[in-house]
């Protein structure tokens, strides 16, 4: 973006951070959204509960500067800084909610972000940054090396190093970082997990914005179905195909990954658990980090889905209307009808075969096929051999209990967020085989919050009735709250 004088006028006097920044009661604002929303990692607030917490705030701060320091309502402070002329809070009703909630709007974690910049700190890490400046870079030009051979040279080469670093191992020599550097880039990795949140509310932003503009436009269209649709399409396959709308599908791919999330549990616990890190006093909200990019990102996802979803209703509003119309058509043909029914043409005006057309096409004609002999083979009933027949196997059903089932798995779901197949299995081994193995995936299929990954495979044994071993290829299955 170019920084000449009329973009930063027009900026000055439309963007919502600058209106903050210069705001008579900036500090009020910033600090109490900070203190609301980014510090405890929140997406929203309810209206009631943060009209409370507000409220706290003022008091204390009245009680140091006096009781006419801020005169107004938490309600009222709450309303004005979601107005449009402020832009600082989004304030909207969830589905199947009838009490407003709170939102943060993008504007407001890029404030927070600049003043945080702003204050001198203690300690400035270089050589992170620069490691992450050369490793994108070589990413870069390998990603974009079209020569086979110079590619099986660095292949080769980064071999040779990790042949080298595996033999300095065995020999006893390993490479530890000192506690400097370890400070450094877990700050790095701090500052960075926590813009990811930002980055999704202005990935939401966009698709939010979009959602309006649709509403909008449907509102006021006059023209055809056929015209609305390619226009809606094409607006979203620009943002969905633009680099912010392919980056974010590339990393909720990926995060969505039960494999990454293990790994990603594992590391932070790792980093949290070493003695420069713990000495930073890191907050221990970081640890679970990821699950907040995907609440992060669900939310994100929920908003794509109401495009569609007011997509869908323009469309069965459309069909009713043409419905309709029709309907008083035929109406009016009716009543013209009766209307001369005493007194009818002197003469035949139009002729009619038959009172509705008849539609045959050509492809619904079936082809020839000719007429087949059945074959019947008759035989003559024996008669059985006397003596007891066997009826143990009538009795052998195996039966599911699909609540102890669903029992075994609220329990576990208490102590955690979520939890695959293959650990819950872990815990309660099939007792039923393979007929309780199923009843599970037919659980999972009826459970809106479960997610059924067949990209990715994995394997479930036990024991028969027989002492006989048994094993069973399953996709990944994750159970959620």
């Amino acid at each position: 973006m170019q920084l000449d004088f009329l973009t930063i006028e027009l900026l000055r006097r439309e963007h919502p951070a600058w209106r903050l920044l210069v705001a008579d009661n900036a500090p009020l604002i910033v600090s109490f959204l900070h203190r609301s929303f980014i510090a405890p990692n929140l997406r929203s607030l309810p209206e009631g509960e943060l009209v409370a917490r507000l409220e706290d705030y003022l008091f204390h701060l009245r009680e140091e500067r006096g009781a006419q320091a801020f005169p107004r309502s938490a309600a009222d402070y709450l309303n004005d800084w979601a107005g449009d002329d402020k832009g600082w809070l989004r304030k909207y009703y969830p589905a199947g909610n009838d009490e407003a909630h709170f939102d943060l709007t993008p504007a407001v974690v890029r404030v927070t972000d600049w003043l945080e910049g702003l204050e001198a700190r203690q300690f400035v890490g270089t050589e992170s940054r620069l490691l992450s400046v050369f490793d994108l870079l070589e990413q870069l030009v390998q990603g974009t090396e079209t020569d086979p051979e110079a590619r099986i040279r660095d292949l080769e080469r980064r071999r040779a190093a990790i042949d080298e670093e595996i033999e300095r191992v065995r020999q006893g020599e390993l490479a530890l970082m000192d506690p400097a550097r370890i400070r450094e880039r877990f700050m790095q990795v701090e500052r960075t997990a926590r813009g990811l949140l930002g980055d999704f509310r202005q990935v939401e932003q966009n698709f939010r914005e979009l959602d309006r503009e649709v509403r909008e436009r449907i509102a006021t269209w006059e023209g055809g179905k056929a015209e609305l649709l390619d226009e809606f399409f094409g607006e979203r396959d620009e943002i969905s195909d633009s680099d912010e709308g392919r980056s974010f599908r590339a990393f909720w791919d990926f995060l969505m990954s039960p494999s990454r999330q293990e790994a990603l549990t594992e590391m932070l616990e790792h980093a949290l658990s070493l003695e420069p890190v713990a000495e930073l006093a890191p907050d221990p909200r970081l640890a679970r980090i990821h699950y907040d990019w995907l609440e992060a990102g669900e939310t994100t996802q929920r908003t794509v889905a109401r495009l569609s979803e007011q997509l869908r209703r323009y469309l069965d509003d459309q069909a009713w209307l043409e419905n309709r119309r029709i309907m008083d058509l035929i109406r009016e043909s009716e009543q013209r009808a009766l209307a001369i029914r005493d007194r009818p043409p002197r003469r035949d005006f139009m002729a009619v075969d038959e009172p509705a057309p008849r539609i045959e096409l050509t492809m619904e004609r079936p082809l020839y096929s000719p007429p087949r002999n059945p074959e019947i083979h008759s035989e003559a009933v024996e008669e059985a051999e006397q003596g007891d027949i066997a009826t143990d196997a009538l009795f052998e059903q195996t039966f599911v209990d699909r609540e102890r089932l669903r029992g075994h798995l609220r329990r576990a779901l208490q102590s955690r967020d979520q939890i695959a197949l293959t650990d819950l299995l872990a815990d309660h081994p099939l007792e039923q085989g393979l007929a309780e193995l199923v009843a599970y995936l037919g659980l999972a299929a009826d459970d809106e919050h479960a997610l059924i990954d067949e990209s990715e495979q994995g394997t479930v044994s036990w024991i028969d009735t027989q002492g006989i071993r048994r094993q069973a290829t399953v996709p990944t299955v994750i159970f959620a709250r």
